[in-house]
C-alpha cells in the first residue's frame, strides 16, 4: 500500500488539473488545494495474479475488447474535494488569524477579512434582502484615486455599506471602497473595530488626501447625520452638503468626482419622530421613532425589505484647474451644487422608473 501524502493547510501551490478554484481575487490568499494525482495501481494478489480495481480496463496482455465491453469512465463530481479544500482554506485563515500573520494597513483596513468573511456576511443582505440593483459602475475608474460622493438616508448608515458591497462586488477591477465615517463610528464599541477592518477612516480633509493620493476610491456622503436623520415626509430631498470641503479636496488631488444616486433605503427606517430628550441623554444626534421602532422591540429594528437601486453617474473631472483653484469659495460652491443636482436630478429620475418600494 502505497504511504499516504499529509496536506499542509498552509500550502499556497497550485494544484493539479481539475482541483484548483480559477483566479483569485486581488489581496486574497489561496488555501490548501485538493490532492494531486490518482490512486496507485493494485499490488499482487496472494496467488502472484494482478488484482483489478473496479471500473479500471483490462491487462494489455487480454486482448482487445469490444465495443460493448469497453470501460466507461466514472464522471467526477464538479465539486468533488471541494469541502475538503474549503476546510482546509478555512482551517489556514483561522491559524494566520490567531498567529497575527496577516497585514492591515495604516488605516487599519484588513483586506483578507474583508474579502473572506465582512463580505461574506453582507452580501446576503445586499442580494437576497435588499436586492440591490447596480448602474454605472463602468462609470468608476480602473485605476488610480477617484471620490465617489451619494446621498445619505435609512435612519442607520445601511447605505454606505450597501455601496461598498455594490463596488467591492460588481467593478470589472475588484476595487474597494473606503468611507469615511462620523466620529461617532470611532467611538462606539465592536463598531469602531469592524468599521476599521472595512477600510472605514475618519471623515476629515487629512485622511481623505492621504488616501486618494495612495490611489484610492474614496466614499462620502456630505449629509451626514441631516440626511440619515431627516424625516420620512422629507425622504429623498438632499440636506445641505456642507462647505464643499469634499470638492477642495479632490481637486487637491486632482481626481474625479463620481456622483451615486441610492434608492430604496429611505423606506428601510420610516422615521415619522424624533424623541430628542432620549437622545441628549444618550449622547446621540438623534432617536428615531418608526411605526416599529421602539414599540416592538428587537424586532422593531428589523428594517423593512425594500429594493434598491444604486447608480454610479459620470464622472466630474477636477484636474484641469490649476492648483490654487481650491482655495476658491465660489468655484467650490459652483461644483459642490453641480455634484448635489446632478445626484438629486437622478433621484427623481429613479424614482419615477421604480415600479414599487418593495418590487
Amino acid at each position: 500500500m502505497a504511504d499516504a501524502k499529509v496536506i499542509p493547510f498552509d500550502d499556497d501551490r497550485s494544484r493539479g488539473s481539475g482541483s484548483g478554484s480559477g483566479p483569485q481575487r486581488s489581496g486574497r490568499r489561496r488555501g490548501a488545494g485538493g490532492r494531486r494525482g490518482g490512486r496507485g495501481d493494485a499490488g499482487a494478489g496472494e496467488l502472484g495474479e494482478v488484482q483489478r480495481l473496479p471500473g479500471r480496463g483490462p491487462a494489455a496482455e487480454d486482448g482487445p475488447v469490444g465495443e460493448d465491453e469497453r470501460p466507461v469512465d466514472r464522471p467526477v463530481p464538479a465539486d468533488e474535494g471541494g469541502l475538503e479544500r474549503r476546510v482546509a482554506a478555512g482551517l489556514s485563515f483561522l491559524r494566520r488569524r490567531l498567529t497575527g500573520d496577516y497585514e492591515v494597513d495604516d488605516f487599519g483596513y484588513d483586506a483578507e477579512l474583508t474579502d473572506q468573511v465582512l463580505m461574506s456576511l453582507l452580501r446576503p443582505v445586499y442580494e437576497k434582502y435588499f436586492r440591490v440593483e447596480v448602474k454605472g459602475v463602468e462609470n468608476i475608474p480602473d485605476k488610480g484615486g477617484a471620490l465617489i460622493v451619494a446621498n445619505h438616508s435609512g435612519t442607520l448608515p445601511l447605505d454606505g455599506l450597501m455601496m461598498q458591497v455594490a463596488v467591492h462586488d460588481h467593478h470589472p477591477a475588484d476595487r474597494h471602497l473606503r468611507l469615511l465615517a462620523a466620529d461617532l463610528v470611532f467611538v462606539l464599541p465592536v463598531v469602531n473595530e469592524l468599521a476599521r477592518k472595512l477600510g472605514h477612516t475618519l471623515a476629515c480633509a487629512e485622511d481623505a488626501e492621504r488616501l486618494l493620493e495612495q490611489g484610492e476610491l474614496v466614499g462620502v456622503m456630505p449629509e451626514g447625520f441631516k440626511g440619515i436623520g431627516k424625516p420620512f415626509s422629507e425622504r429623498y430631498k438632499l440636506q445641505r452638503f456642507g462647505r464643499g470641503g469634499f470638492v477642495s479636496t479632490a481637486m487637491r488631488q486632482g481626481v474625479p468626482i463620481i456622483p451615486c444616486s441610492i434608492v430604496g433605503a429611505e423606506e428601510i427606517y420610516p422615521m415619522i419622530g424624533n424623541a430628542k430628550t432620549v437622545a441628549r441623554v444618550l449622547g446621540i444626534p438623534y432617536f428615531p421613532l418608526t411605526p416599529t421602532f421602539p414599540w416592538l422591540g428587537p424586532l422593531g429594528a428589523v428594517p423593512l425589505p425594500t429594493k434598491w437601486t444604486i447608480q454610479f453617474g459620470e464622472p466630474i473631472p477636477t484636474d484641469g484647474y490649476p492648483p490654487e483653484a481650491a482655495e476658491d469659495p465660489m468655484l467650490m460652491f459652483n461644483l459642490t451644487d453641480q455634484v448635489r443636482e446632478q445626484i438629486q436630478h437622478t433621484l427623481y429620475k429613479l424614482l419615477v422608473q421604480r415600479r414599487s418600494v418593495f418590487f
